[in-house]
């Protein structure tokens, strides 16, 4: 059975509860940061090991896009895992250098690297070029669009907080 974590009120008028492990990172509703399930050493071991698990995923994909439906071979095995090193790789990469970008070149990052993940795939299945790039563009588009949106909503909200909290911090 599931039970509550028990909370209290600090003199601040702040919620706290559980057991401190988190760093508390999301927010509820009214600006109040709220408890963090997971650890630091959790997040980290997540952050390592999805791009890997997506990866072999990936990689057992692209190889059976490419034998189609023919018996597994040694080089369809090989090729399986060379698409899960290059795609991990890509995408811890990825992930380092936009995390130094603006919220467009974040987002138009990894449009790109998603629309170039379902090209190649989409390319093995032997459709037409065209075909191929017209989905890859438009998944790369969508991704680009929805990233977009969902930083720059998440950013514009959190700066009208601080300027919210600055101006709350001047007067008191």
């Amino acid at each position: 059975m599931v039970h509550a974590v028990p909370t209290r009120t600090t003199p601040t008028g702040a919620r706290t509860g559980g057991t401190g492990t988190g760093r508390g990172t999301g927010r509820d509703t009214s600006g109040r940061r709220m408890p963090d399930v997971f650890g630091a050493r959790t997040h980290l071991l997540a952050k390592w090991a999805m791009p890997l698990a997506i990866g072999l995923v990936y990689g057992y994909w692209a190889a059976s896009v490419r034998r189609h439906g023919g018996p597994v071979t040694g080089w369809n095995l090989l090729f399986g895992f060379m698409t899960v090193l290059a795609f991990a790789l890509l995408w811890y990469v990825v992930r380092a250098v936009a995390d130094r970008l603006p919220r467009e070149g974040h987002a138009v990052l990894w449009g790109a690297f998603a629309g170039s993940a379902l090209g190649f795939l989409y390319s093995g299945s032997g459709v037409a070029m065209f075909t191929c790039v017209l989905v890859s563009l438009l998944l790369a588009a969508a991704v680009t669009a929805g990233l977009y949106y969902f930083y720059a909503t998440r950013q514009d909200a959190e700066e009208a907080r601080a300027a919210r909290h600055r101006t709350l911090t001047r007067t008191t």
